[in-house]
């Protein structure tokens, strides 16, 4: 039974806010806010730091969830202002993007500011907009489900103004919001702390497979210099080696144009790796989204249950082995007559991110190619310690990730129950005031 309800409540007359206390009403969300678009200058001019600069909001600046809005990442001068006769959004306006995959999405101005024009800004009339910047968030989906579709979602103006909200008095207003703030604030540090706890966790994952990649299992054995900067030291019976002595590095293919239906295959043998598919994946590649056809699958690359293969696009630099038939494009390498080292050491070297020291940052700003990866040197122990480090390295890797997925879990719980303490005061189910 949910604590704290009020005495009376009547049927809101919309489906997705069901019964709202008694004394509520129902208003359209453009007579309590003034809809407003935002502007993209026509050029923006050098900017000094002399210069005025004030916020001016993008999608890129409005995250998942309640968003409130400090700093922008870029900045209008005064001069590009007053030239292009831009309309303010004074602290406590709503910037609510209307157009594209970030649809939906709110965050609450804490300072003066400005937008582009996909962006609206909901300037309060007669509402505490703190109120509204909650209700908005928790119900983006059904505002989204319900707009105008193209290839991406469209909520202009005249459809977000039309919106049917619940208009407490404006104390109730105020109360449900400080009380959301102060409650969400508490959840949110929660999940700080979760989110904390994962980071140390998959920091500490990456110094154990660091540490029996190139050290192996045995804290006892003697050291020597590998000569390698991120290896450092080695076993000293290990060698170390460059990866293309091991096999040839090579590309994937792509048939072109990739869009071309004819390529594709519900039923086909091969699956279409994706980056996407392989950032979504852990250690092993089990599904894609598409198969190719026979024709997109003889002009790709076929790779087979066991062979590895790398990222060198998106998700750069992410290692992972196929349990299914697969093709590949060129965005990844693989290795075609991989000798003398096992695939799964492999994987766990890749895996610590330590050998593309020195060739940028992983993720998204390293440079791979077929040479710099066959030119990179590993630790290279005998194939018995390489099995026994990688039997190691699945047991350590696996508890640490059943700890990490727990608290994933944990974060997802606290999320869904935000969202629903939200719903819950936002709508009158229950009585904070």
């Amino acid at each position: 039974m949910m604590e704290n309800r009020y005495d009376k409540y009547k049927d809101s007359g919309v489906e997705w806010i069901g019964e709202i206390p008694e004394h509520w009403e129902i208003r359209k969300l453009k007579n309590i806010f003034l809809l407003s678009t935002g502007t993209t200058p026509k050029e923006f001019d050098k900017i000094s730091e002399e210069d005025n600069l004030i916020n001016w909001y993008t999608p890129a600046d409005i995250l998942d969830g309640c968003n409130d809005l400090f700093n922008s990442q870029r900045k209008l001068s005064e001069k590009v202002i007053c030239e292009n006769n831009i309309s303010l959004f004074p602290i406590g306006t709503l910037l609510y993007v209307g157009i594209g995959a970030s649809a939906g999405k709110i965050g609450y101005a804490n300072e003066n500011g400005y937008s582009n024009q996909q962006i609206t800004g909901l300037i309060p009339l007669e509402c505490y907009s703190r109120f509204y910047f909650y209700y908005l968030s928790v119900l983006k989906d059904k505002i989204r489900d319900n707009a105008f579709f193209t290839t991406l979602p469209i909520i202009n103006n005249v459809y977000l103004g039309q919106e049917l909200i619940p208009y407490p008095l404006s104390s109730e207003q105020q109360s449900i919001a400080t009380y959301l703030d102060q409650k969400c604030g508490e959840i949110d540090e929660l999940i700080t702390l979760q989110e904390e706890m994962i980071t140390k966790l998959q920091s500490y994952k990456q110094s154990v497979i660091t540490e029996a990649v190139t050290k192996g299992l045995d804290k006892n054995v003697p050291l020597k210099d590998s000569g390698v900067e991120w290896i450092g030291e080695i076993p000293e019976h290990w060698g170390s080696r460059r990866i293309k002595t091991f096999s040839l590095v090579k590309r994937g293919a792509s048939p072109r144009p990739i869009d071309d239906p004819k390529y594709f295959d519900e039923n086909g043998e091969f699956a279409w790796v994706r980056i996407a598919d392989v950032s979504a994946s852990g250690k092993y590649l089990e599904c894609t989204t598409q198969k190719l056809s026979k024709l997109g699958s003889s002009l790709s690359v076929k790779r087979y249950p066991g062979d590895i293969f790398i990222s060198i696009a998106g998700t750069v630099g992410k290692p992972i082995i196929t349990n299914i038939k697969c093709c590949i494009h060129d965005g990844f390498v693989y290795f075609p007559n991989m000798k003398g080292i096992s695939v799964e050491y492999l994987y766990y070297v890749f895996l610590s991110g330590q050998p593309y020291l020195g060739l940028g940052k992983m993720g998204t700003q390293l440079n791979l190619n077929t040479e710099t990866i066959g030119n990179i040197y590993i630790p290279y122990p005998n194939i018995v310690e390489q099995t026994k480090i990688v039997y190691f390295l699945c047991q350590k890797c696996g508890e640490i990730d059943e700890l990490i997925s727990i608290k994933q879990q944990k974060i997802e719980k606290l999320k869904e129950y935000k969202k629903s303490l939200i719903f819950e005061c936002v709508t009158g189910k229950r009585k904070v005031c």
